[in-house]
């Protein structure tokens, strides 16, 4: 290296400034590196921090005065509530019973959804027969149809379940066909090449391919399933925790009000956590989610 090189100053060489790509790339290999070293009890720990931290906040503003009981109660009042209500045998029959209806009704959508996604996933007769259709219904509001559900079901268990139903079938059915039309073209060349019939091909390629995408709408779903059921238990319902809600609102109990909510809220959360363990079964093979499995 000769002194006229713009490198050398004061003869000494200068070291060649690091490319903004490689500094990228060990700015992303340290991330990838503190994500590896944290471990699972820690990553769950944090997941709670910030719901604690709300509830002790909540706490601390309702025991200084400065919320009003009658306007938001304090979380501990919201537990003795809890305890009087479980005492009594109400809640866990509401609670059950607002269970059964999203369990049922999650089993039929899904399966209506899975159905439809599946034959238009693999049909473009089918998609010009069947989605504008169903993108027409997905864009109705629970709220609009709600009048027409009770016309047809009256106030009983079926509508509600139609309800929950409906709310299912348009994840699990756009997710159904996004998954089967994202498998990797290669694998089905390779399909062919290897004399795969029509129906192997389907079962060991085309649905493995896309079931990370059905499982995301079926995590959306399970979501939208307790939406749904919000709505329809707010009308003409004997039991339930929309109906305990509903039936606090007219006393005035806004500890039950808040309560009810809660429990919305961790079962919410206990649904995508079960979606979440079974997406790692299931996909323990796939390489973005074997990690997460071992």
């Amino acid at each position: 290296m000769s002194l006229a090189d713009p490198r050398v100053r004061g003869g000494y060489a200068l070291a060649p400034k690091p490319s903004l790509r490689a500094s990228s790339a060990r700015t992303a290999g340290r991330a990838k590196a503190a994500d590896a070293d944290a471990s699972p009890r820690g990553l769950l720990a944090l997941s709670w921090a910030a719901p604690i931290v709300v509830l002790i906040v909540w706490e601390a503003l309702c025991r200084g005065g400065y919320v009003a009981p009658h306007v938001l109660p304090a979380p501990s009042k919201v537990v003795q509530t809890a305890i009087k209500l479980v005492s009594t045998g109400s809640l866990f029959h509401d609670l059950g019973v607002s269970l059964l209806r999203a369990a049922t009704g999650f089993a039929i959508g899904g399966l209506i959804g899975f159905s439809l996604g599946v034959t238009v996933g693999f049909s473009r007769v089918a998609e010009a027969a069947i989605d504008r259709s169903v993108q027409m219904i997905r864009a109705v509001p629970f709220l609009a149809a709600l009048p027409l559900t009770i016309i047809w079901f009256g106030v009983g268990e079926g509508q509600k379940i139609f309800l929950v139903s409906l709310g299912v079938v348009f994840p699990i059915y756009i997710n159904t066909i996004l998954g089967i039309r994202q498998v990797d073209p290669k694998l089905l060349e390779l399909a062919q090449v290897q004399g795969l019939s029509g129906g192997t091909t389907i079962r060991r390629i085309i649905l493995p391919g896309a079931l990370p995408s059905i499982l995301t709408g079926v995590r959306y779903a399970l979501a939208v399933a307790w939406l749904a059921l919000v709505v329809a238990e707010t009308v003409g319902a004997q039991a339930g925790l929309g109906f305990l809600a509903m039936d606090a609102r007219e006393f005035l109990r806004t500890d039950v009000i808040v309560l009810t909510i809660l429990i919305y809220a961790l079962i919410g959360a206990g649904s995508d956590s079960i979606a979440r363990v079974l997406e790692r079964r299931l996909l323990a093979w796939h390489p973005n989610y074997a990690k997460g499995a071992r």
